[in-house]
């Protein structure tokens, strides 16, 4: 047999495999045992379900209430920016306890470590008491524990638990599904479910950023996302409901308990009972727990710094992205609509600044206004960052995003100076302990991409003792499934100097001319574009855009990020090397010219440079000095680029 047929034999027992599914026999079988396992008895008796009194639930009321007393019907809304994880995590519990009649959760990652177990507790809870609780996650970052999936499969009869796009029939795939898919299936597989919405009785609503992991709420002792999320009441409410219903009641939503690994489980032993909570810091859960309940607490953090608004929209794509016709992907012409209508300034801020073909016109033609709009971009850097392989496309095309686009990049740093923490909620903080010695290790949620690095020594992935390959707990970022095992160095944030809890940027948020506020799940890149479904709030006001600009002006702030500039010419063949670098950036590989055009500085304050300046005023190198394309980074320029190499080549198909 030559090499091309044992190629093809091999690539038929992938698929295979990959695809082999319980019989449909065996589907209805497992979906009878869980719901005639569900609990129907209720902890309440009232009408409104024991609902816990809340300010920030009746918010909703209040905002409906106004839309129709308004003459002109106008809409009436209230938004919170939650910028501080504990802020996020405070509103989640205490809307889910404030829950009368239905929640709806749709997620992109749900862990089971200790914020996302006290979700999980709280909306069995919820349950219990007699509110319609429907959960929806994507498959690729759901719960990475099928007894806890069989569980809740049959937990309650109010409790629902549906995953998106179970390519291949499974909760959790293995890495021979992997392979398959891109033999069978790849743009099916890499379709993910983005979008991220807690819908409390169809009034109140939190959108962004966030998902249910500790990374997120600034619970982690390693890494922590700086992400945002906007509490929003009031009408709109009602289209996040439609687009929530379309996601349900779509044929790519599965029942947990109809997926081939957690219905083996049914079949084979019931419905377990679901394994009690272990977490890592008890005192931080308590913490939470006590201050979701305290009215006086809750008003001071969140309902006093509510901001009435009028219409906002939400802008989402529907499930079957880029499938049902030119109605399909609103989410991308819409933003691209907003950001052509700029005249003054963008301010963007993605964690992962790759333009796809699409963006990247806009922001030319822009660029082209005889009078262009400012455009100041927050992004990671390299030592901040969760997924080095998209800063690999972010550093070939520096020279590209501040020469011709005109872009004002600062770059985050792993650890800021100023960062939105309070250690009030449980925020971990250097030189916290990581938790008791006999505690489990924090779980990771997400495909590769892994957290882990040589500098913190984990693993990322945990495997369950099976011979089929298969991955307990799945790995941090979020943004590209991948061939790649955890192992591999180059799908690892790199190792850094610095020491304690990190932190990287996640939040996906816009402000145009200081008038119009956006925050959402899209990174305004291909993946955002072409695979994964997306959503978005869209806030016209100026006092709204106006926080929403002073958070992000706080991210890039010189003491939380670096400023990217051009290189002080050199005295010699300073064109020369600008030419070799533009035509080795129209390669269709990661260049690795070692005289960039602009690098990474970071500002000197003394009495001739008081303020921060522009890079384009004359006295900014006098102001700022050069750290470097990759400040803070524990390696040095070759390990560096051989990693960057590494991660644009297997990168590459996945991210465009």
């Amino acid at each position: 047999m030559n090499a091309i047929a044992r190629l093809l034999c091999a690539l038929l027992l992938l698929s295979a495999t990959a695809c082999s599914t319980l019989a449909p026999a065996g589907h209805e079988q497992a979906a009878a045992i869980a719901v005639s396992a569900r609990d129907a008895t209720l902890t309440c008796d009232r009408e409104d379900r024991c609902a816990a009194p809340s300010e920030l639930h009746a918010l909703g009321a209040a905002a409906f209430a106004q839309s129709q007393a308004s003459p002109d019907a106008t809409p009436h809304h209230f938004v919170l920016i939650l910028d501080q994880g504990g802020d996020a995590l405070l509103a989640r519990i205490n809307l889910i306890r404030a829950a009368s009649a239905r929640i709806d959760l749709q997620t992109y990652i749900f862990d089971k470590d200790d914020s996302a177990r006290l979700v999980i507790d709280e909306l069995l809870a919820a349950a219990k008491r007699g509110v319609r609780v429907r959960v929806l996650i994507d498959q690729l970052s759901a719960i990475a524990d099928l007894q806890i999936l069989a569980a809740l499969a049959g937990a309650h009869e109010n409790l629902e638990l549906r995953v998106y796009n179970p390519t291949f029939g499974e909760a959790m795939p293995g890495y021979l599904d992997y392979a398959a898919s891109v033999i069978c299936c790849f743009r099916r597989f890499n379709q993910r479910m983005h979008n991220k919405l807690l819908l409390v009785d169809g009034a109140v609503a939190i959108a962004g950023g966030r998902n249910y992991q500790d990374d997120y709420y600034d619970w982690d002792a390693e890494y922590n996302f700086r992400d945002r999320d906007v509490l929003v009441a009031g009408p709109v409410a009602r289209e996040m409901e439609r687009n929530f219903e379309h996601y349900w009641d779509d044929p790519l939503s599965v029942p947990a308990e109809r997926l081939d690994d957690v219905a083996q489980i049914l079949l084979g032993h019931g419905v377990p009972p679901l394994p009690p909570a272990a977490p890592l810091r008890p005192d931080r859960v308590e913490t939470m727990s006590r201050a979701a309940g305290d009215p006086a607490l809750v008003r001071e953090r969140l309902v006093q710094r509510t901001i009435p608004v009028g219409d906002v929209a939400y802008i989402a794509d529907l499930p079957r992205k880029h499938h049902e016709g030119p109605a399909e992907g609103t989410g991308v012409p819409g933003l691209a609509g907003l950001l052509a209508g700029a005249r003054e300034e963008i301010l963007l801020q993605t964690p992962y600044l790759v333009l796809s073909d699409s963006a990247l016109q806009l922001f030319r033609e822009l660029r082209a206004h005889p009078d262009p709009p400012r455009v100041v971009v927050s992004t990671n850097s390299l030592a901040a960052t969760d997924n080095p392989i998209v800063y690999a496309l972010t550093y070939k095309y520096k020279r590209r995003h501040v020469r011709e686009l005109g872009f004002d990049i600062f770059e985050y740093k792993p650890f800021p100076a100023d960062p939105p923490l309070d250690p009030a909620l449980g925020a971990w903080q250097p030189g916290d302990p990581p938790g008791p010695a006999s505690a489990p290790a924090p779980a990771r949620s997400e495909l590769p991409g892994s957290l882990g690095s040589s500098a913190s020594g984990r693993s990322g992935g945990v495997h369950t003792g099976a011979d089929d390959g298969r991955v307990e707990d799945k790995l941090r970022t979020e943004t590209r499934p991948s061939l790649l095992r955890a192992s591999a160095p180059a799908n690892r944030p790199v190792p850094v100097l610095g020491e304690g809890p990190r932190m990287g940027l996640h939040a996906k948020s816009m402000v145009i001319d200081r008038r119009i506020g956006v925050v959402g799940t899209h990174n305004f890149d291909p993946r955002s574009e072409t695979y994964n479904t997306e959503a978005v709030l869209v806030i016209e006001d100026p006092v709204f855009a106006q926080a929403l600009a002073e958070s992000i002006e706080r991210d890039i702030a010189p003491g939380n990020s670096w400023a990217v500039a051009a290189r002080g010419k050199p005295p010699l063949l300073s064109g020369l090397n600008y030419s070799l670098g533009k035509v080795l950036e129209a390669s269709p590989v990661l260049d690795v010219w070692p005289w960039r055009y602009a690098t990474n500085y970071e500002f000197q304050p003394g009495p001739d440079c008081p303020a921060p300046l522009s890079r384009r005023d004359p006295g900014f190198h006098r102001c700022y000095v050069s750290v470097g394309d990759f400040p803070e980074v524990s390696l040095g320029p070759k390990s560096i680029f051989t990693r960057m190499l590494t991660a644009f080549g297997a990168g590459l198909v996945p991210i465009l």
